[in-house]
């Protein structure tokens, strides 16, 4: 008797590394969550440095992200070494960003503009480390198993510690940082502390990763960005975070203006944060039973729709008080932690599906640009909250010397921070509607082998 072949199984990602990737994610959500935080804040209620040009100073670094996270993705799909191709770059990210992190917040006797020229360079420096982490880190799930759903439940491990992560970062660095230079100058050398703990224990934790396949990188840096342009689910998908990241950027660096200007508690905003991202440490299992239950796509547009919904309600905080303002925050907390696990988890899909049509492990190439794309536009909302309030006559200040804001201020402060992420989050889900690639999809490409020619 003839028995059918048996398929091969997929690759099943040991626990102990499982858990080794994750708490590499406390680093990622903590870089992501301070200075989107506390940054732009930190200039214009501490530094006396004006709105506007703080703004520019949180985005312009970022913009270096365009070229050096490509570059860093190409780099490391073509590193061959006993540490494996992502793991020596991860190794790089760990000697330099924690030192370049706590410089940033290291708070020199200086005010104004030479105040904003220093932190600027400070966080270029920031940047490039953090690239070095970031991009090898994040090409990692698409190389560790070939399963759709084995991928979801290895970014629910990254999704738990960047909860815990953003929990801990967000709870804790406000309350260190407090109103004076100080403050900010030990918090940076906590936090500093805790992103080396967190790359180290990842390198480490990801030393027995399997590999199912090497990446093939692209000859060049032009060469990476047509090979994304002719992919038109990566594109789609880059849109749709791009729109989400933009959205939470703005939300993230308005908090401290809103809980001081809008509810008149600068305390609020460590409860306003918690109440964001505290969802991320109890929602993943029923986002993940969601994303199984009505796939991936449909799962998006609800976590996207959530957090709509929540920032539209948040206008009526003023009238109907800090209670409600909370409540209204736990909904986009619960948005928020969805479509933050769903991004990842879709972008190793596209990844595994490009390598199926097109028969080319380019994981660095996609990771890159992505990586590059989110850190900008995540920047990019601290600029445009910036710009805002500069051009609706935000005074700054330093906290021996605290103003009375102009109404035109603190009106730019209540919907900046509400209708504006609402809207750039409508244009998410619009772009979720466009988004195809599914389990079936999938599974077809698979059958179907690379399409040459």
């Amino acid at each position: 008797m003839v028995f059918p072949a048996t398929p091969p199984a997929a690759v099943t990602v040991p626990r102990g590394v499982r858990i080794g990737y994750g708490v590499g994610a406390i680093c990622t959500a903590t870089f992501s969550t301070v200075p989107g935080l506390l940054l732009l804040f930190y200039m214009t209620n501490v530094l006396a440095v004006p709105a506007w040009i703080a703004g520019v100073v949180v985005f312009l670094p970022k913009l270096w992200d365009m070229f050096i996270n490509p570059w860093v993705g190409q780099r490391s799909d073509r590193t061959v070494s006993r540490f494996g191709a992502r793991r020596p770059w991860m190794l790089l990210g760990a000697f330099t960003l924690p030192v370049t992190f706590a410089l940033t917040f290291a708070g020199p006797p200086l005010t104004g503009m030479s105040a904003a020229v220093y932190v600027a360079a400070c966080y270029f420096l920031t940047a490039t480390a953090y690239a070095f982490y970031e991009v090898p880190y994040k090409a990692m799930p698409a190389e560790m198993t070939d399963d759709y759903h084995e991928r979801s439940s290895l970014l629910q491990w990254r999704m738990a510690f960047v909860g815990l992560g953003i929990l801990l970062s967000g709870g804790v660095a406000p309350l260190i940082a407090g109103t004076d230079v100080t403050g900010y100058r030990t918090m940076g050398l906590v936090i500093g502390a805790v992103l080396l703990l967190s790359m180290l224990a990842s390198f480490f934790g990801t030393a027995r990763a399997p590999m199912i396949a090497q990446a093939e990188a692209e000859p060049s840096i032009a060469a990476q960005f047509a090979a994304a342009r002719s992919n038109r689910t990566f594109m789609v998908l880059l849109g749709l975070s791009c729109a989400q990241m933009f959205s939470a950027g703005i939300m993230l660096a308005g908090s401290p203006y809103f809980a001081t200007y809008t509810l008149g508690d600068p305390s609020a905003t460590t409860t306003l944060f918690l109440g964001i991202v505290g969802p991320l440490l109890i929602t993943m299992p029923p986002w993940i039973w969601l994303s199984k239950r009505y796939d991936k796509r449909g799962a998006m547009m609800l976590a996207s729709a959530l957090f709509m919904v929540g920032t539209v309600a948040m206008v009526f905080s003023g009238l109907l008080g800090p209670v409600y303002a909370h409540v209204c925050v736990l909904l986009v907390g619960i948005g928020y932690a969805g479509f933050q696990m769903l991004q990842f988890s879709m972008l190793s899909d596209v990844i595994v599906h490009d390598a199926l049509v097109t028969g080319k492990r380019r994981a660095g190439v996609f990771t890159g640009l992505w990586t590059a794309a989110e850190t900008v536009v995540f920047a990019f909302g601290a600029l445009v909250l910036g710009w805002l309030l500069g051009a609706t006559g935000f005074v700054e200040s330093n906290p021996s010397t605290p103003v009375a804001q102009p109404e035109s201020a603190t009106t730019a402060v209540l919907y900046g921070t509400t209708l504006l992420p609402a809207l750039l989050m409508g244009v998410s889900i619009l772009l979720v509607t466009r988004y195809t690639l599914t389990a079936e999809k999938l599974a077809e490409a698979g059958a179907a082998g690379p399409q040459v020619g």
